[in-house]
């Protein structure tokens, strides 16, 4: 068993006053293990009891609060309740912050929850004009903007269910998704900023808007100073909808009527259209941002994402909580690495939100965050994208910041939210992800589909939680849908999590399990051997893959050097020698390889499959989900694996 030191643990004062006690006095559990096995045993009380501890407003109660507890696909969750996610997201009003939005340019602009309920309610008139009422789909082609917020709440007030795609995206790529769902009416804007470059997004959206015909209108936003040069036939968002309208009107829809439509990666085939739920979203993003990351409204919480991931969901919905949103849209590393700190000093952010690829990245450059800026309103960090290696736990406790909550948290698009994440009353342990969360019946399982601790395994879902997809899009009898997570086990979401539960509670992630390595037959996950690589100073960043290679699986590993650094045999012996010595002689890669980049996806995550097919030779399909598709060409080809 693991015994990960602690490295941060609340004082008693900081932890009665989080919201987590007091919904752990009110359930009369004394701890948390108590209060996490109540969640997953008794589903109806739980469910029931954060419904009401987090201020949820049916306008219809429930006749039910889990119609077939025995099934996650279909467990029909508060059936019979009217509701609606955007009336709750606009519950708070007044002159205060709700929204601080920055670009690389450095300009800044705020919107109060005042402007933010008037903006809300214009542009729900002028999707009414056009037509738009329940049921019906709304697109953003959008950078990271208040705009993009406001057209989501307006869309969702309605009953609309809304999608989006950061700008950066190629045309077919915003066509293999929105093309799929049919929006009638698209949101855009004439450009965005990114790495000190100014990018056109006209020229894109009228491709899009040309290519799918159920648009009937297309509203552009005047983000990048081009307002003037938006094309004919285009909407001006200033000029779209009704000035006279100031307050929303929010219509009631069923506890699993769509909200959201999200995007598998696409990079093996045209991207699944995930569905999600008003309720079971709001739900569970009331229970992660109260309860277990403690925000409320004297927070201001800064996630850097864009409208193409998930975690731009999560963190809108912040704003029932009373939050302050702190946006920003352009590249993390400006500066060298410096603009996030910058930013997070500036505007006194208390929770700041990243990936781990940035922690190890502005810790690779050398910044010693804590120590050239005033962090001292920061409270909590939050870390997901991919593991948080035991490394970058250190890098935040030594050079961030020491009385700080590093939340690495685990979940994902499919579930619009976390299995597994941060805990305000609990310690946090090097390496390892703090608890599973309350009302998700995580385990691991091992490969005769048994729950282990201690082991790695198959990180799975045993009992319903109602923000399961409440669909896939154009999957009338649910094939694709129980194909993506119940083809493994039955009636057990298998979430495609390589993963360990520790014996302290805590759970740690070792990579996706479809990109897991099998050398001999031995299970690797691919994380274990990044950890040691990426701790070479002269490494940027890696990436492995399982090679087919004489009836067997051979290691391969790609790494991305420091500028002016090549790649000898010295080096790869000491690479190699590093793999031996901290994990086991099946983590050995038997090719190292050079590249100068590495494909990722525009959330930022290094795509394994990929690479894997380009080096067995076989197409990558839908390549626009990659923010850097021409990268594949460095793997593709390479002699060194034919001998």
């Amino acid at each position: 068993m693991r015994d990960n030191p602690i490295l941060w643990q609340p004082d008693s004062e900081r932890a009665a006053a989080s919201a987590m006690h007091r919904f752990m006095q009110q359930a009369d559990c004394r701890d948390y293990e108590s209060l996490y096995r109540w969640s997953i045993t008794e589903l109806p009380e739980f469910w029931s009891a954060l419904a009401d501890f987090t201020d949820i407003r049916f306008h219809k109660p429930a006749d039910t609060v889990i119609a077939r507890p025995d099934q996650i696909m279909g467990a029909g969750w508060f059936s019979g309740a009217t509701l609606n996610y955007a009336e709750h997201v606009l519950r708070h009003a007044g002159q205060r912050d709700a929204i601080v939005a920055l670009d690389e340019t450095g300009a800044r602009r705020t919107l109060s929850f005042d402007e933010l309920r008037h903006d809300v309610a214009r542009i729900a008139a002028g999707l009414t004009a056009f037509g738009v009422g329940k049921g019906d789909r709304v697109a953003g082609f959008l950078p990271n903007c208040p705009e993009a917020i406001v057209a989501m709440l307006a869309a969702t007030s309605l009953g609309a269910i809304w999608s989006s795609c950061s700008p950066d995206f190629g045309v077919r790529g915003v066509v293999d998704r929105f093309g799929q769902i049919r929006p009638k009416v698209l949101f855009t804007a004439d450009g965005y900023y990114y790495n000190g470059k100014r990018h056109d997004s006209l020229a894109a959206a009228r491709e899009v808007a040309d290519a799918i015909d159920s648009i009937e209108a297309t509203v552009a936003v005047d983000f990048a100073g081009r307002g003037s040069d938006v094309p004919g036939g285009f909407l001006r968002w200033e000029d779209f909808g009704d000035a006279t309208a100031t307050e929303p009107v929010f219509a009631p829809v069923a506890f699993d009527h769509p909200l959201f439509v999200l995007y598998s990666s696409g990079t093996t085939g045209v991207p699944k259209c995930i569905v999600h739920g008003h309720g079971g979203t709001l739900l569970q993003h009331l229970k992660e941002h109260v309860l277990h990351t403690d925000l409320s409204e004297r927070d201001r919480l800064f996630y850097f994402t864009t409208c193409g991931w998930m975690m731009w969901n999560w963190l809108a919905s912040a704003l029932a909580n009373g939050t302050t949103l702190v946006l920003y849209d352009g590249s993390p590393f400006l500066d060298e690495g410096r603009n996030l700190w910058r930013l997070a000093s500036e505007e006194a952010v208390t929770v700041f939100g990243t990936s781990a690829k940035y922690l190890a990245a502005v810790e690779k450059a050398g910044r010693r965050p804590g120590n050239e800026f005033d962090l001292d309103a920061m409270r909590t960090v939050l870390s997901t994208g991919s593991p948080l290696a035991p490394e970058g736990f250190d890098f935040v406790y030594r050079d961030v910041k020491t009385d700080v909550q590093l939340s690495s948290i685990a979940g994902g698009t499919d579930i619009v939210s976390c299995f597994v994440l941060g805990n305000p009353v609990l310690p946090v342990r090097r390496g390892e992800i703090q608890c599973r969360g309350l009302g998700m019946a995580v385990e691991v399982f091992d490969a005769q589909a048994r729950a282990v601790i201690g082991q790695q395994g198959e990180l799975v879902c045993t009992r319903p939680f109602p923000s399961a997809p409440v669909a896939f899009w154009n999957d009338p009898d649910g094939a694709k849908y129980r194909a993506a997570y119940f083809d493994t086990y039955d009636a057990v979401w298998a979430h495609g999590d390589y993963a360990e539960l520790t014996e302290a509670g805590g759970m740690i992630i070792h990579g996706r399990s479809d990109a897991v390595l099998n050398p001999g037959g031995v299970r690797i996950g691919t994380a274990e051997i990044y950890r040691q690589v990426e701790s070479l100073d002269e490494v940027v960043e890696s990436i492995a893959v399982g090679q087919q290679w004489d009836d067997d699986v051979r290691v391969v590993l790609f790494v991305v050097l420091r500028e002016g650094l090549e790649l000898d045999d010295e080096f790869r012996a000491r690479i190699r020698q590093v793999i031996r010595d901290n994990t086991t002689p099946r983590h050995v890669p038997a090719r190292i390889l050079a590249v100068p980049e590495i494909p990722r996806t525009r959330s930022g995550k290094i795509v394994e499959l990929a690479v894997r097919s380009v080096v067995h030779g076989e197409p990558v399909r839908n390549t626009e989900a990659l923010v850097n598709p021409e990268a594949l060409e460095f793997f593709r080809d390479r002699p060194e694996l034919n001998a």
